[in-house]
This record gives C-alpha cells, sequence and structure tokens, in this order.
C-alpha cells in the first residue's frame, strides 16, 4: 500500500462513519504516523507504507471511525500556534476560543500594571492561560479547574512551552475556591455552556469523549455565568474586565445576567462563523 492509496482507503472508511472532512482527517492521521508535516504527504504519494504502519494506520482510522476525536488520537492540537497536549480529561481546545485568547492578551498588553493578573476560569488543558502567558511576558496567571485531572493536564502544558513560573493552579469548584483578596485585571473564561438536555444530542466526539463538567451548563447553560456575574466583580481591580466565550442563542441572556448585576457590557463579538460569541464587560 502507498501513501496515497493508504489515505484513500482510509477517507473512504471514515466517509462511510460520517466523519466530517473524512480526506482531512485520514491525511492528519497518517502524517503523525510517519512524523511528516501534512503536505508533506503530496511529496511522498508513491512511498510504500511499511506492515507496522498500515498496522499503526488501520488502528487510527478504526478508532476515528469510532468517533474518537483525532486529537485524542494523535495526542496533540494547535491553539494560537502552540501544540497542546490533548486527552480525555479537558475539553479539546476549539478553534474559535482563540478569539477569546486573542481578546484577551490584547487588553492586557494594554495595560500599564507590571506584573498585571490573570484568572483563568475553567482552565481545562490550559490552552487560554498558556497563551496569555506567552503572549504577554508581564502578566500572571492563575488557572482554575475543579478538575484535578485536568489541571496536572494543564501544568504538563505550561511546562512545556516554558512559563509554568508565571501560574498558579488552583483546583476548586468556582470563584469560591479564591482566597478572598485576590484580586485581578481580567478574568477570562470558556466555561461549560451546554445545557443539560442538549447534551445526549451533541457530536459523539463530544458527548462520548469530552468531559461532562467541561460541557454541562445547568437547565440553560447559563450557570457558570450567573457566579461569574454574582462574584465576579469581587475579584477585579478597578480597570479590570471580564470576557466570556458563550454558545449560540445565549447572547442577549449573558447581557441580561450581566448588567443586572451592574457590569457594563462594552462588547459582544463573533466568531469565525459570525456567530455572536464572546462577551466583554467590565466593572
Amino acid at each position: 500500500m502507498t501513501v496515497l492509496e493508504g489515505i484513500q482507503k482510509s477517507a473512504e472508511f471514515l466517509a462511510g462513519k460520517g466523519v466530517e472532512s473524512p480526506r482531512l482527517n485520514a491525511e492528519l492521521l497518517l502524517a503523525h504516523i510517519l512524523r511528516l508535516p501534512r503536505m508533506k504527504l503530496y511529496l511522498n504519494f508513491e512511498r510504500p507504507l511499511t506492515p507496522a504502519e498500515v498496522d499503526q494506520l488501520r488502528a487510527a482510522v478504526r478508532r476515528r471511525g469510532q468517533r474518537e476525536p483525532l486529537q485524542h488520537i494523535t495526542g496533540t492540537t494547535f491553539f494560537c500556534g502552540l501544540e497542546m497536549e490533548t486527552n480525555r480529561n479537558a475539553l479539546v481546545p476549539r478553534p474559535e476560543t482563540e478569539l477569546l485568547a486573542e481578546a484577551a492578551w490584547s487588553f492586557l498588553a494594554t495595560l500599564n500594571t507590571s506584573p498585571s493578573a490573570a484568572l483563568d476560569f475553567g482552565t481545562g488543558s490550559g490552552c487560554i492561560a498558556i497563551a496569555l502567558a506567552h503572549k504577554t511576558p508581564g502578566v500572571r496567571v492563575v488557572a482554575l479547574d475543579i478538575s484535578k485531572d485536568a489541571l496536572e493536564l494543564a501544568a504538563h502544558n505550561a511546562a512545556r512551552h516554558q512559563v509554568a513560573d508565571r501560574m498558579e493552579f488552583i483546583c476548586g469548584a468556582g470563584l469560591a475556591a479564591l482566597p478572598s483578596q485576590r484580586r485581578f485585571n481580567l478574568i477570562v473564561s470558556n466555561p461549560p455552556y451546554i445545557p443539560s438536555g442538549e447534551i445526549p444530542s451533541l457530536e459523539p466526539e463530544v458527548r462520548d469523549h469530552d468531559p461532562r463538567l467541561a460541557l454541562d451548563g445547568g437547565c440553560d447553560g447559563l450557570d457558570f455565568y450567573r457566579d461569574l456575574a454574582a462574584r465576579g466583580q469581587d475579584f477585579l481591580e478597578p480597570n479590570g474586565k471580564i470576557m466570556l466565550e458563550f454558545g449560540d442563542g445565549q447572547a442577549e441572556a449573558l447581557r441580561g445576567i450581566f448588567e443586572s448585576q451592574n457590569w457594563v457590557v462594552e462588547a459582544i463579538q463573533a466568531d469565525y462563523s459570525q456567530r455572536l460569541r464572546i462577551l466583554v464587560a467590565r466593572r
């Protein structure tokens, strides 16, 4: 079997299993196995695969056909240009969350305070916190999560990118886990926002492989936003802001929640597909 044949057969199999973008998935899996950049596969279409490589490809494609996330099979994904390790203990970083991270580090870069402080509420893999530390060397980041396993992954990713010395990892449930005297210039979060009743209808990659703790936002998906709106100002400096990712159709409800708690909603921003996705508010 050649590289091209391996890609074609794998793509056909994945298409039959309902995997989105089957050709791309097949190429990424084979590139991972061969330890090549994906585009270099095109220069090696006629290269024969060894029996061991064929076995590895078949095993990986079988797992993807069972709707295991690609990122769990390869063990990594890229976020804001940084390679992050991924596993079942944390949400797989999404491309739209890069826009939240970019808005966050752009705001931190405007501050005259050094060091500035940021809180990543529900850090998961640590992708947002690490991106902030990497892009703004003057910031110290607290990464908060209820899951010890997620924090272990986040700490590993922080060490990988040499920013662990400017990060603090706190395990606990919500803002109540923080010392009451802590203050931040920024609170940033991609909290769980899927309504509990909608979780069974999610794609298998999400429903069966992302931690439910990282998905379930309560009956209407807004439980964590209510906590942040009610208590977030207690942890912000006077010039501080909060930046949050949210789900489809939640924009106006979120505006109401935050304005009812005397926040000034500065902006509600769209993602790459022009869906409203990010709320920015200040004290």
